[in-house]
């Protein structure tokens, strides 16, 4: 197992190789890079350090929707970096290619965390335990072997994800607010269709992870995460406020 768990970041640099298969759907409009401007990009690219950048070697895979509307879903593709043991930090890009628009984030922290945060903090996590069991999140591009330990690592975690870019409707710019987004957590909630489209493009198959992940134990979800089922649902807006100094 230790020999398996050195390994697994060169794995995960790995994977990254066959990842780009899916395109933005978004277009931002602006005029086409100036050649002072690609020469500038390639001098910071030598020059620079990007050790934060570097260290997103984790690809993954899932979908999302909005708090609070279950209707707007949209596939996430993640690059993450395991901080420790305990918490994770993901970019979330609208696809894989070299075009791709970055979406939000999201903070993946473990059981034992989550079950320390305040009790109005624990309403904006959802779980993971679905996601995984499911066969709906994966890992692209890694052996089985090495995707299904990734997964049992998961299975028992939670997240909170902002998308700042809602590119599913904005299709230029990011528009409005931030949108807490939430994970599915029963069989018939996400869009068969998308979900058959992803599995296409990327070459993989729910339905045989789900079979393959059928040992992995997931332990119940904690109180308080995933409260949209409970009509509990928490959601973000842009809120005027007066100057100080002036009158309300």
């Amino acid at each position: 197992m230790r020999r398996f768990l050195i390994a697994l970041p060169a794995l995960l640099v790995l994977a990254a190789c066959g990842d780009q298969n899916t395109t933005s759907p978004v277009t931002a409009p602006g005029a086409e890079k100036s050649t002072k401007t690609k020469v500038l990009e390639a001098g910071a690219d030598v020059l620079q350090g990007k050790a934060p950048l570097r260290q997103l070697d984790m690809y993954l895979n899932g979908f999302h929707f909005y708090g609070g509307n279950m209707k707007g879903q949209m596939e996430a593709h993640h690059f993450c970096q395991k901080l420790n043991e305990d918490v994770t930090q993901c970019v979330i890009y609208d696809g894989n290619g070299a075009g791709a628009k970055i979406m939000g984030i999201e903070y993946i922290v473990s059981r034992r965390l989550f079950e320390q945060l305040p009790e109005a903090e624990k309403k904006l996590w959802h779980s993971h335990a679905y996601e995984v069991k499911s066969g709906t999140l994966v890992a692209p591009g890694l052996p089985d072997v090495a995707e299904h330990e990734l997964m049992e690592q998961i299975v028992s975690t939670y997240g909170k994800t902002l998308h700042t870019w809602h590119t599913d409707r904005d299709k230029e710019l990011p528009f409005g607010a931030p949108q807490l987004m939430m994970g599915f957590t029963k069989d018939g909630q996400a869009d068969t269709a998308m979900v058959a489209q992803r599995d296409q493009r990327l070459n993989v198959s729910s339905r045989e992870k789900r079979r393959q992940r059928a040992d992995i134990q997931a332990p119940p979800v904690l109180p308080g995460a995933d409260a949209w089922e409970k009509g509990e649902v928490r959601q973000f807006d842009v809120v005027d406020h007066a100057t100080p100094g002036h009158a309300h």
